[in-house]
């Protein structure tokens, strides 16, 4: 797929770096899975009576750490791409709705790395996105898989915020020099440790079914702008603009005057025969 006439940039390379980032993160998630999973057991050990060794748990330690580091650089690679890929989503949707979106191009990559409004400028830039794209009307999108995706994404998120902080929190004052409990005080510490880390765990699985829905996510989008792109320009009542009123922009297949159409170069189709009803592009 090239760049057809109009602007709408349906080169399939950065949704396929996207693809292939996703499939190998995901490995990566399971070997942090796993990871985790051995701290966790050489914990259990230590609560069950069993003879650990601080070898045992420093191997432990070291084999988290070099699989989260593996994943760290992955995800920032994926951080990267995926703000680029993301902003030209929104390029492409400005051209199939031209002045109906709610940020700019530029917030559609930067919204991702601005503290707390990647909470939700995300998410509404993605709507648009969305709306726009629909090869059926904006009315006619199902967003069930990009709504999916963002609960879990932000559901993640969080909860591998919290499992990591409260980990890091207690692992440090357990290793302090200053710490000098009692048995019982030890043993509960041991125990929370224990538990946050099966929380960690359990955040673990829903980052992986948020990276799963992330990759239907690139490909059903992709191929909603391959569809929405190829669908000739709409018109409205003799071959006029479609009605959006007075003043207000055409934002479903009516390219901005003086663009030609964009998608492959289609004469405009003339007004319906008697009884045949409007395309759908552009009411709402």
């Amino acid at each position: 797929m090239g760049m057809p006439t109009g602007g709408v940039d349906l080169r399939r390379g950065l949704a396929t770096t996207l693809t292939v980032l996703f499939a190998v993160a995901l490995p990566a998630l399971i070997l942090v899975l796993v990871a985790r999973g051995g701290q966790w057991s050489v914990i259990g050990d230590m609560l069950d009576g069993e003879s650990v060794t601080r070898k045992d748990l420093d191997d432990a330690d070291d084999f988290f750490t070099g699989v989260w580091v593996l994943y760290v650089l992955l995800t920032i690679a994926l951080a990267v791409v995926w703000a680029v890929w993301f902003r030209r989503l929104r390029l492409n949707a400005e051209v199939f709705a031209p002045g109906a979106h709610r940020f700019s191009p530029g917030w559609a990559a930067g919204a991702w790395f601005t503290p707390v409004v990647n909470l939700w400028f995300p998410k509404q830039i993605a709507n648009d996105i969305w709306r726009a794209s629909s090869p059926q009307g904006p009315h006619a999108a199902n967003r069930g898989l990009l709504n999916g995706w963002w609960v879990t994404w932000i559901v993640a998120m969080v909860m591998n915020s919290i499992g990591s902080i409260r980990y890091s929190a207690l692992r440090g004052k357990i290793e302090s020099d200053s710490y000098s409990p009692s048995f019982s005080e030890a043993k509960e510490d041991v125990e929370s440790l224990h538990d946050i880390l099966a929380f960690d765990m359990f955040a673990l699985v829903v980052l992986m079914a948020a990276a799963v829905l992330g990759l239907l996510l690139v490909r059903q989008i992709t191929a909603m702008q391959e569809q929405r792109a190829a669908l000739p320009p709409q018109v409205g009542p003799m071959g006029g603009p479609a009605p959006y009123g007075a003043g207000a922009p055409s934002p479903y297949g009516v390219p901005p005057q003086g663009q030609p159409p964009y998608g492959a170069p289609q004469m405009p189709p003339g007004p319906p025969g008697p009884g045949q009803p409007y395309p759908p592009y552009g009411h709402g």
